[in-house]
């Protein structure tokens, strides 16, 4: 497995560290505003968001459907850019980035679980996890040393051969997790990450980011689900686009 404990590394804020700005923040957002301009209308999805994040910290971002958590989800992933404001990953200002910077971020320092999976399905287990270590570059050694240990830990040893169609659905997210894993990042971020799965399989899922919290890593959960969201640490939560409560989960 991948860790025991719920206490995590550092505890529940984290690690006061040099890493960023806030405070030891690895996360950090200031002011940041996202306006989405069709033409005929401007659509504010995010308002003036502060949120800081430090090493180590298991935050689910809660709230209901069109309260801008995606978006949210989406610039912390760099997958997208504010229109305003400052967003900090580990002290550097994202907007100043390239695209090639972005896309070194996203392989290696910042692993994706999203509701659908995002497997490709023509290829088998191993090689959806494999995937990452081809575009870093990885040695085939190290390759297969990594994804075989990595299946391993989400307990499809014997699954590596099978496609995604032949998995079940916490099936495809355990590879999905193994996947995001890859690259060894510090920050994990899953977006409804048990949307699709019934709710033993979605346990089980969360459990898993349970123990990877507890190994250090620093997760940030997107969830519409209050039961989901209270197995955090602490609960962000969002609505028409702004934060409206974080609080710490006991």
């Amino acid at each position: 497995m991948f860790g025991n404990g719920r206490n995590g590394r550092n505890g529940r804020n984290g690690a006061e560290t040099s890493d960023g700005a806030g405070g030891g923040a690895v996360i950090a957002l200031a002011g940041v505003r996202k306006v989405y301009d069709t033409g005929a209308v401007k659509v504010e999805a995010l308002r003036r968001v502060d949120l800081a994040i430090k090493p180590n910290e298991f935050v689910a971002i809660v709230g209901p459907s069109g309260s801008g958590k995606s978006t949210l989800m989406n610039i912390i992933g760099c997958l997208d850019t504010a229109t305003e404001g400052s967003y900090r990953l580990r002290g550097e200002e994202v907007a100043g980035m390239s695209i090639d910077r972005l896309a070194d971020i996203r392989n290696r320092r910042i692993g994706f679980v999203f509701q659908n999976f995002n497997l490709l399905p023509q290829l088998t287990a191993y090689e959806n996890v494999e995937m990452p270590l081809l575009f870093k570059g990885t040695p085939a050694k190290a390759r297969r040393e990594r994804v075989e240990t990595l299946l391993g830990e989400v307990g499809l040893a014997d699954r590596m051969q099978h496609r995604p169609v032949e998995l079940s659905g916490g099936q495809m997210q355990r590879v999905a997790i193994a996947r995001a894993l890859a690259c060894e990042p510090d920050i994990i971020l899953a977006d409804e990450p048990t949307g699709n799965l019934d709710s033993a399989a979605g346990g089980d899922i969360i459990a898993k980011f349970e123990e990877l919290w507890a190994k250090g890593h620093t997760l940030v959960l997107i969830t519409h689900d209050p039961a989901i969201a209270r197995r955090s640490r602490r609960v962000v939560h969002v609505q028409d686009g702004a934060v409206v409560d974080d609080e710490a989960v006991a």
